[in-house]
């Protein structure tokens, strides 16, 4: 199982999902069966760290992103993930307009999974520290949904 968060320049939001994720995962004991990433819209930040104050907010949680570079969606990621999740809907419409015909990987906004449908993740670039804590918060809740969604998947019988 292939899961890949989506933000804009990925270093806030999807990087931030990406190390919960991993953690969470870590935790439900699934690390070793579900491969992450994360990725921008935009090539603004390829080869960058996350942002100093994402990265600060996860490790005062424990979460550490320091190994973390930005890249850019790749055309190849629509066949190596099932699951490719945006954080806002700007990045779930440019994520929809370069899937290709025939692409079976789930496209959805990421809080879909914390039953908030259709609610984005807010970027806190611009804003102040509390954003990034809000963002943490929110990759939480979604990404405790995505596991127990993944683990149904990866238990359920196979057909």
């Amino acid at each position: 199982m292939r899961v890949l968060f989506v933000c804009l320049g990925n270093i806030c939001r999807s990087p931030t999902a990406e190390g919960v994720f991993r953690r969470e995962l870590e935790v439900a004991g699934l690390a070793h069966r579900v491969e992450v990433d994360s990725c921008g819209i935009g090539a603004w930040h390829v080869g960058k760290s996350p942002d100093p104050r994402a990265a600060a907010a996860a490790r005062r949680r424990g979460i550490d992103l320091s190994e973390l570079r930005a890249r850019q969606l790749a055309a190849e990621d629509f066949q190596r993930f099932d699951y490719l999740l945006a954080m806002d809907h700007d990045n779930l419409a440019a994520v929809r307009q370069q899937c290709p015909d025939g692409c079976r990987a789930h496209i959805s906004l990421f809080l879909d999974f914390a039953g908030h449908a259709d609610r984005p993740v807010p970027d806190p670039y611009y804003g102040g520290e509390h954003g990034f804590e809000e963002v943490l918060d929110l990759v939480d809740a979604a990404s405790r949904g995505l596991i127990d969604e993944i683990r149904q998947r990866l238990e359920a019988p196979r057909s």
